[in-house]
């Protein structure tokens, strides 16, 4: 820290109490000054050879007769006046980053200018200021944070201002050339080393991050850092990067973790505060240089200390732009009164909406399907793919909420293309979850969900559960079966003639496979399903039929088998069909599904169904 020595006299002003300032001299004083609660008994040459402001107040005292001054409205109080006091007297007084500018603002209030003598208080100080403390960074800062006490003073002798550009343009010195102290210890593993004169550029580039200048100014009252932060940013040298780090190391220095202390009445308004700066001084890259996660953090907290609506568009604009960068747990923000789900659904809707308008705007979402291959494209895609996948993963977390509606559900799958969600696993997960947190779904409305998902975009794995799962709506688990069985009829197809390659064999293209084999060679069976109908009054009555006939007392381990044997039933005629038209091209037919008896179709059918399971 630099600081400045003035006079050579040794301190002879004594203290009295802790009201009264008195100088231990020979001659009596002749005048008292009373700064706030301190009364300072001195002489009065000594302070009017220095101060003009004190000569016209004396001036007047002695016209009525008195002795006493008052200065209620001194800069810097008793503490500062003590200073231009001693430097009247020539005492020795020591002047540093802390008390400087208190004892600047005291002397332009007793106006200690060249007018009055050579080489007075005022001339003094700034050169002080002029050739060490604006130079030196962190007092710089210590200055800035003192100045704000000193309001209008402080402002008015563009201290402040001179401040924030020292500040700033020391901000953009190259890294490489930064050899004074500075505070960083978020990333660097071992202590911070200041540059020396011996080391290479090399080591004083690596030594010295880009953002080593962020945590030193988030000690910064919100108003002084928003100020310069705007310099910074205006001087256009400053990355997006660094300014979104700094911008997070702020937020993290002065937003509570808790949520109870960041509601607290003095917490929320300073908060507040500091949300809505934070928002107007994101870099201008749409907010590129802050991570997705951070903004969404950020969104939260604007919500909850009820930040202006500006400044929350202005979030959701710059998340919406970044949201295939998202998780699953940023985008689970508590919801507000009225509404009564637990998490803010309404929100997550606007987020993906308007990323949805954005790739629209930006290059068409036909575009994408049709020139993914190149890269702008395949970025585009890779995103809607990130994005998808985030959709799929919050609607199996919502989907605990028994408050959350239907139609918000469907409304949120239904946000993405098809093609940002190739395989429906997550979806049917979610759906699985859902069917079991709300029981009271009529069977219209179990339809209208299970429509959501496309049967044939299930794995194997998937399938599997869903064939065994008891929630879903028979017609569903039939698609499933069926489904199932084709992919297998194309997998032996595949195997028979492996002596040849076979497009159609390849990975990418055996779902297109299998839709082809739907459509062209299982019409007989779509056309038998679309009639498929069995009520609810019929299925209780061949459970009460199984009751008295059956030998089993269970009469759900009963219903189950059976109507899983209706369904292969159809399914095995149809690969029986299948079969005979692959039997010229295929040798050792025996080891063909279609070769199992009916009693194998049996058992399987009964395994499947009593292995009812859960993957929620």
């Amino acid at each position: 820290m630099k600081f400045m020595k003035l006079g050579s006299k040794p301190d002879a002003l004594q203290a009295d109490g802790n009201s009264i300032r008195y100088v231990s001299s020979e001659l009596a004083t002749d005048v008292t000054v009373t700064v706030g609660d301190v009364t300072f008994h001195l002489h009065k040459f000594p302070l009017l050879s220095k101060s003009n402001k004190l000569q016209k107040l004396v001036s007047k005292a002695n016209e009525e007769s008195s002795d006493d001054i008052y200065l209620d409205d001194f800069p810097g109080g008793p503490k500062a006046f003590e200073i231009c006091a001693k430097f009247c007297y020539g005492m020795t007084v020591t002047l540093n980053a802390y008390n400087v500018v208190a004892a600047r603002c005291a002397a332009e209030y007793l106006e200690m200018t060249e007018d009055v003598d050579r080489r007075n208080l005022v001339l003094k100080i700034e050169v002080f200021l002029n050739s060490s403390i604006f130079r030196c960074w962190k007092d710089s800062i210590i200055v800035l944070q003192t100045s704000k006490s000193l309001l209008p003073w402080s402002e008015d002798l563009k201290i402040i201002g001179r401040c924030i550009d020292s500040i700033a343009s020391k901000t953009s010195v190259d890294p490489a050339y930064i050899t004074w102290s500075y505070t960083y210890n978020r990333k660097l593993a071992e202590p911070d080393k200041i540059v020396e004169d011996k080391m290479t550029f090399l080591e004083k580039i690596e030594s010295v991050p880009k953002d080593w200048w962020v945590e030193d100014i988030c000690e910064l009252d919100i108003d002084l850092y928003k100020r310069v932060m705007v310099a910074v940013k205006s001087k256009g040298r400053m990355d997006g990067l660094v300014i979104g780090e700094a911008l997070k190391t702020y937020a993290l220095r002065w937003i509570p973790d808790s949520v109870d202390t960041l509601v607290s009445g003095a917490n929320a308004s300073r908060t507040k505060s500091v949300v809505e700066t934070i928002v107007c001084l994101l870099p201008y890259d749409n907010g590129i240089g802050c991570s997705c996660s951070f903004l969404l953090k950020l969104l939260r907290v604007a919500i909850l200390v009820s930040a202006n609506e500006s400044s929350t568009k202005e979030l959701m604009k710059s998340i919406s732009l970044k949201l295939h960068e998202a998780c699953v747990k940023d985008l689970l923000i508590p919801v507000r009164s009225p509404q009564t789900t637990t998490y803010d659904v309404h929100l997550v809707q606007g987020l993906l909406n308007q990323y949805m308008n954005d790739k629209k705007g930006s290059c068409g979402m036909e575009v994408v399907e049709e020139k993914h291959g190149e890269d702008e494209y395949t970025l585009a895609r890779r995103s809607l793919l990130n994005v998808g996948k985030l959709v799929d993963g919050y609607l199996g977390e919502i989907a605990h909420d028994p408050n959350l509606g239907l139609s918000s559900f469907a409304d949120l799958a239904q946000s993405i293309p098809g093609f940002a969600r190739p395989d429906h696993d997550g979806l049917y997960r979610a759906i699985d979850i859902y069917l079991k947190e709300h029981p009271e779904l009529t069977k219209a409305e179990r339809k209208k969900l299970c429509g959501l998902m496309d049967v044939r975009k299930l794995t194997a794995d998937a399938s599997m559960h869903a064939a065994q799962n008891e929630y879903l709506p028979l017609r569903v688990v039939v698609q499933v079966l069926f489904f199932d069985q084709v992919r297998s009829s194309i997998s032996f197809q595949s195997l028979g003639h492996n002596s040849t390659y076979d497009p159609s064999s390849s990975p990418m293209n055996r779902d297109e496979g299998c839709k082809k084999m739907m459509e062209d060679s299982c019409q007989p069976l779509n056309n038998q399903m679309s009639h498929l109908r069995i009520k609810d009054e019929e299925l209780h009555k061949n459970g009460k039929l199984g009751k008295k006939n059956g030998k089993n007392s269970k009469s759900g381990l009963q219903l189950l088998p059976s109507r899983s044997r209706r369904i292969f039933d159809k399914l095995w005629s149809v690969r029986k069909v299948l079969g005979e038209n692959r039997s010229s091209d295929t040798s050792g037919s025996s080891s063909s599904p279609t070769s199992l008896g009916h009693g194998d179709t049996k058992s399987c059918s009964l395994s499947l169904r009593h292995q009812r399971h859960s993957i929620s």
